[in-house]
């Protein structure tokens, strides 16, 4: 299972461990039972610490096991695989459990360890989808500390009657005690703070007790990490808040148009982000989006940022870096099948549409690398572009139109998303040549037509164009700038200093 590169970086990780970890499997006949037991008696092999055991009379998933410590039933369990992406999730929860400390905060781990409640988590992932390590490692790190929380992290592709039964068309999907509770990405902390209701306000009150900051950056996105690691330089009191650090990097998989490196993926880069920007002293506030932002009244006054969760932060400058987000269709039965059908991710969604219909709403190089990407998975592609020609790059466009399992429609506007109430069941689509309306039976819609500013908080304080991009020059909101894609970027904090003599001098 495990070659000898990955053997030898196992068993490194595998010395940090300080007290014993126990693995028992509850297995069937299956072939991936066999994997499964052939994977932990590799591991196993590997440390000292690490014993495997089988317990097929459990009454749990088959094949899954459980990381806990010898003599207990405390801790995370895998159902099926935890390779591919998950490989990280696995190698994680064997460091923790055996007593590696995690790098959350020390403040953060005491408030999982005080949650008061019993909780059984159940996520659904797969070994393609990016985003899923980052709520699986969440909710196993919880387990681990807290005796009163359970973790089952689900391979779909093992579980797919799991996945039909309960209708997941999307991952990571999260259940609780059974019920829905929450789909994509979700940090930590977002999961700590909707479990442990008190947290959102307490935060709140927290972050309005900070001193105001030279310099605010909104946004924690490559722009943002780069603002502050140029405003930190200067030895300026600076404040990088955002909703995840990374942003869209987040949700890209290989990245290879970063000059001076040739291939990096999207968690890798903003890893490194998250480590240049902690060599300085940058005053980081994660989990938080912007809801509105007040300018100062005169000045040389102090700018406000108003968060969503209730909080005020105060600054003398403000920068913008808030990027980007999937643009929608703005049809009726998006928002109301959105995860049940219709998603934004190929690589996450892709394999639990196989064998399906999907359609791919986009003819640009995101469509058209989704539809080729999908045709692999799926029974069949329909991809819509609203233009008389495709628009992405002419290899793309060859090789889509090569795979015979990809319809083609130009001119196509979607109108609508069908749906039967729990589930996609399919789209209507007007030709903007004849007018006639067209209806297409399928059971999943990937919607790649772009992205849209994140400048939706700015309304009524700052002007935006048509495309909802902030338009910002020197002599337009003093010490407001702009530092991302969606922005005019005015030269980097020219007006920093905001007295009138001081406006002339050139930044260093």
């Amino acid at each position: 299972m495990l070659d000898t590169n990955m053997k030898t970086q196992l068993r490194a990780y595998l010395e940090k461990l300080t007290k014993p970890v126990e693995l028992i499997a509850t297995l069937d006949d299956s072939a991936k039972s066999a994997e499964i037991k052939e994977l932990l008696a590799e591991i196993a092999e590997l440390s000292d610490k690490v014993t495997f055991k089988e317990d097929n009379t459990l009454p749990v998933r088959k094949p899954s096991f459980l990381i806990t410590n010898p003599g207990s039933q405390q801790g995370p369990r895998f159902a099926g695989s935890p390779l591919g992406h998950e490989f990280t999730s696995l190698v994680l929860a064997l460091l923790w459990t055996g007593g590696h400390p995690s790098k959350e905060a020390q403040s953060l781990l005491e408030q999982i360890r005080d949650i008061d409640g019993d909780f059984e988590f159940e996520t659904y992932y797969s070994l393609s989808c990016h985003n899923c390590p980052d709520v699986v490692q969440a909710l196993n790190l919880m387990a681990v500390l807290n005796p009163r929380i359970k973790h089952t992290a689900i391979d779909g592709g093992t579980f797919q009657n799991e996945i039909t039964e309960r209708n997941v068309m999307g991952v990571p999907a999260v259940f609780v005690n059974g019920k829905e509770f929450g789909q994509g990405r979700m940090t930590l902390t977002e999961i700590v703070a909707k479990v442990d209701t008190g947290a959102e306000k307490r935060a709140a009150e927290a972050l309005n007790k900070r001193d105001a900051y030279d310099v605010l950056i909104v946004g924690s996105g490559p722009a943002g990490a780069a603002a502050a690691v140029y405003s930190a330089r200067k030895g300026i009191r600076t404040g990088l808040m955002g909703e995840r650090f990374g942003g869209q990097v987040l949700d890209t998989v290989d990245i290879e148009n970063y000059i001076s490196v040739p291939k990096t993926e999207g968690q890798k880069l903003a890893g490194a982000l998250k480590a240049h920007v902690s060599d300085y002293d940058v005053d980081v506030i994660d989990s938080q989006s912007a809801s509105k932002l007040v300018p100062a009244a005169t000045e040389g006054g102090l700018h406000q940022i108003e968060t969503a969760s209730g909080a005020v932060l105060k600054a003398r400058s403000i920068i913008i870096a808030t990027g980007a987000k999937w643009r929608n269709m703005n049809v009726p039965g998006e928002d109301q099948y959105r995860t049940k059908g219709v998603t934004y991710c190929p690589h996450c969604d892709g394999p639990l549409f196989k064998g399906k219909r999907v359609a791919v709403i986009g003819g640009g190089n995101s469509g058209v690398e989704a539809a080729i990407d999908l045709a692999g998975i799926v029974e069949h592609v329909t991809l819509l572009e609203f233009a008389p020609e495709m628009k992405a790059d002419q290899v793309l466009q060859d090789k889509v139109r090569s795979l015979k399992n990809v319809d083609i429609i130009l001119n196509a506007q979607t109108t609508e998303v069908k749906g039967d109430g729990s589930k996609v069941v399919g789209l209507e689509y007007r030709d903007r040549v004849s007018g006639d309306i067209h209806s297409v039976a399928l059971a999943g819609i990937f919607v790649q037509i772009g992205l849209l500013p994140n400048t939706h908080w700015l309304e009524g304080a700052l002007e935006r164009n048509r495309m909802a991009r902030s338009l910002l020059t020197p002599n337009v909101k003093p010490a407001l700038r702009a530092s991302s894609p969606q922005a005019i970027v005015p030269p980097f904090l020219t007006n920093r200093l905001s007295s009138p003599q001081e406006k002339g001098r050139k930044p260093r």
